[in-house]
């Protein structure tokens, strides 16, 4: 009995919750091609599903989270945790920042981690469906290799690389 009526109030929150709630899922997909000098240019890529949720018309929280890799190469896999702020908000466009922490994991051992900004611009087709890219890292990386030297940076990584493109649902 007490299991039933436990049930029933967490059902009512999540249903009060829901109809004055905007979550919003969707993600981005990134590729890119890197070429060293008399080596053969190498393509990356990433797959990041995201979900999350609208605190008011500037503040959102959400949660994103990766598989990316290289051919022939390491894969990782990552979830990254962030606060987005939107300080441009018109009917079509908004530009925001989102500052979160990220932490991966890379298939052959290792981890990474990092802490920043990645700023966006998102393009509004309707009060649903929204184009978003996010362009480029503000901030502190670090790789932790299995076998080998820690390397950690800050900084501003702007390269071609690392930039995402995706598709957001907003309920």
């Amino acid at each position: 009995m007490i299991m039933k009526k436990f049930l029933m109030v967490i059902a009512v929150a999540f249903v009060t919750v829901s109809a004055s709630a905007q979550f919003y899922v969707g993600g981005g997909v990134g590729i890119g091609s890197t070429k060293v000098e008399n080596n053969d240019a190498v393509t990356t890529y990433k797959f990041i599903p995201e979900v999350g949720y609208n605190i008011d018309d500037n503040w959102a929280v959400g949660v994103a989270f990766g598989w990316q890799g290289e051919e022939g190469g390491q894969h990782t896999v990552s979830v990254e945790p962030y606060a987005r702020f939107t300080f441009l908000k018109t009917k079509y466009v908004n530009g925001f920042v989102d500052g979160g922490v990220g932490y991966g994991h890379v298939n052959g051992g290792g981890d990474l981690f990092s802490v920043g900004l990645k700023p966006g611009v998102a393009v509004n087709f309707n009060d649903h469906f929204s184009f978003v890219t996010h362009v480029g890292f503000f901030g502190y990386d670090q790789v932790k290799p299995k076998h080998g030297a820690k390397v950690s940076e800050w900084g501003a990584d702007l390269d071609g690389n690392n930039i995402v493109f995706g598709l957001y649902y907003n309920f």
